[in-house]
């Protein structure tokens, strides 16, 4: 098994949602290389204006400014059911046009109660049969099923979350995992060498920590 690098990762599509964009940087360096960009509803105003034009914008219709896509020229698809948020809107669509490999950004930040939501979906959606792994500036979270491999650097924070997975074993972290039952329990560990190896059965999410950015002490 090749251990998931974050650098190698190569998405069919990109999604960007409406929370906090990630630099500059980050942004060139996944949306230029992707073959297709989503945008969700909302964030079209905010990616339209920095310069990026989306391959497609999703969602439904409630927050995008008027005449803007007509203006851009990007296409829009109104999908009015409330049942699910934007993102899994973008993110059914994606399945059907076959891709399963997805990077997400902008789906952390600016409301608390969204970040938590989008985060838990990574999750679902790799019960859909999707790997969307989604970035910040400040970390990866990529979601896992069952025995996992991913690139560390010796020292890198790392937290993991559960999601009634059992039989947690790892002799690359500083803690060793066990099955936890709350999310705190797996948070605030850290790589000792440059490849995290992680025993499991069933659904969890790692978060690798962002090795350009300094820790954050209590």
């Amino acid at each position: 098994m090749k251990p998931f690098d974050i650098d190698l990762y190569q998405p069919e599509a990109v999604i960007v949602a409406n929370g906090e964009f990630p630099s500059a940087s980050v942004m060139h360096r996944w949306i230029d290389r992707a073959p297709l960009v989503v945008c969700l509803d909302g964030a079209a105003n905010r990616l339209l204006q920095l310069g990026y034009r989306p391959h497609l914008i999703i969602g439904d219709g409630d927050s995008i400014q008027p005449g803007l896509t007509e203006r851009y020229g990007v296409e829009f698809l109104k999908v009015d059911e409330q049942e699910t948020n934007d993102l899994s809107k973008a993110v059914r669509h994606l399945r059907k046009r076959g891709c399963r490999r997805l990077m997400m950004l902008g789906i952390t930040g600016r409301r608390d109660d969204h970040t938590l939501g989008n985060i838990s979906l990574l999750v679902y959606y790799l019960q859909m049969g999707m790997k969307a792994v989604a970035v910040t500036d400040w970390g990866t979270f990529v979601p896992c099923r069952g025995n996992a491999l991913l690139k560390t650097t010796k020292g890198q924070q790392v937290s993991l979350f559960n999601f009634r997975a059992t039989g947690f074993k790892s002799n690359d972290l500083v803690y060793p995992p066990y099955d936890t039952t709350m999310l705190w329990q797996g948070t605030l560990n850290e790589a000792t060498s440059d490849r995290l190896s992680i025993q499991a059965e069933g659904d969890y999410l790692v978060y690798l920590v962002n090795m350009q950015q300094a820790p954050l002490t209590e």
